[in-house]
C-alpha cells in the first residue's frame, strides 16, 4: 500500500541494490513509500532515475571488515529515529575462471574463497549486529538473500559462492533463534534461476530440463517475497528460507 503520511515512514537498507533482484526490491519497496537506502561497492551513479539519489546511498567495500564497519556507523547516523524497519542482505560475488568457466573447490585459491565469504556471510552477520538496535527499536525483519546453490551443486556456480550461500542458510536459523528473543524476525529467500544480466550460457537447458515451470523467474517476482517478509503479513514466520525457483528443487 502507498505510504501514508500519517504513519511514520518505514526504513530498508539493501545491500547489492544496482541491477537484477536488488534493483527490483528498491522499485518494490520505493512504490510502497518506503524510504530505501542502498549500499554498493560503486558510488551512485549520476544517470540514475531514482528519485532518493546519493543522499541515501551509502558506497561500501563489503570484502574488507573495516570498511564495512565505517559503513554501518554511516547508516546508523542516517537513520531516521534510529530504527531501521527492515534489512536485506542481497550483496553477493561469484568469481569466475577463465573464460567465464566454473571455479570448483580444488582450483579456488585460498585468497577467493576468503574474497567471497568476506562479502557473502561475514558482511550480512557484521551488518545485522551492527544496526541490532534499530533493529530492535522497529521490530523489524532481516532478510538474507541465499540460492539454489547452496544446497546442490550447481553447474555454473563456484565452489566459495556455494558454500558461501550455505553458510548463510544455516546462519539464517542461527540468527532467528538468536534475533527473535528481541523480537526481529530473520528468513531467508533462495532463487533459482532469474531473469537477470548475469545468467550463465546454457541455463536455457536447466530451465527445459529441471524447472517444471519450464521459464525463468523474473526479478520482481522474488523482490514481491522479499516485501511479504518485511511486513506483517509474514509476522510469525521465522528461520525460514523459502525457495524461489519454480520447482527446480523438488
Amino acid at each position: 500500500m502507498p505510504h501514508s503520511s500519517n504513519a511514520p515512514r518505514r526504513t530498508l537498507l539493501l545491500t547489492g541494490a544496482s541491477r537484477g533482484i536488488g534493483h527490483a526490491t528498491v522499485i518494490r519497496f520505493s512504490s510502497a513509500g518506503w524510504r530505501v537506502i542502498t549500499c554498493s561497492r560503486h558510488p551512485f551513479p549520476e544517470d540514475c532515475p531514482w528519485d532518493a539519489g546519493p543522499e541515501d546511498h551509502i558506497q561500501v567495500d563489503l570484502s574488507n571488515p573495516a570498511d564495512t564497519t565505517r559503513a554501518i556507523s554511516d547508516i546508523r547516523d542516517r537513520l531516521e529515529g534510529g530504527m531501521l524497519h527492515a534489512l536485506v542482505n542481497n550483496a553477493a560475488i561469484s568469481p569466475k575462471g577463465p573464460g567465464g568457466s566454473r571455479l570448483g573447490s580444488i582450483d579456488t585459491d585460498l585468497d577467493t574463497w576468503t574474497h567471497v565469504f568476506h562479502v557473502n556471510f561475514f558482511a550480512p552477520i557484521m551488518i545485522a549486529r551492527g544496526l541490532i538496535e534499530e533493529l530492535k527499536a522497529a521490530k523489524g525483519s532481516v532478510v538474507n538473500v541465499t540460492s539454489i546453490a547452496g544446497s546442490r551443486v550447481h553447474p555454473f556456480a563456484g565452489a566459495a559462492y556455494a558454500t558461501s550461500k550455505a553458510a548463510l542458510a544455516s546462519l539464517t536459523r542461527e540468527m532467528a533463534s538468536d534475533f527473535g528473543r528481541v523480537g526481529v524476525r530473520v528468513n531467508a529467500i533462495a532463487p533459482g534461476e532469474i531473469d537477470t544480466s548475469i545468467l550463465s550460457p546454457g541455463t536455457e537447458k536447466i530451465v527445459e530440463q529441471q524447472i517444471p515451470l519450464h521459464r525463468l523467474g523474473t526479478p520482481d517476482e522474488v523482490a514481491k517475497i522479499i516485501y511479504v517478509l518485511c511486513t506483517d503479513t509474514s509476522s510469525y514466520v521465522n528461520g525460514a528460507e523459502i525457495h524461489i525457483n519454480g520447482g527446480q528443487h523438488v
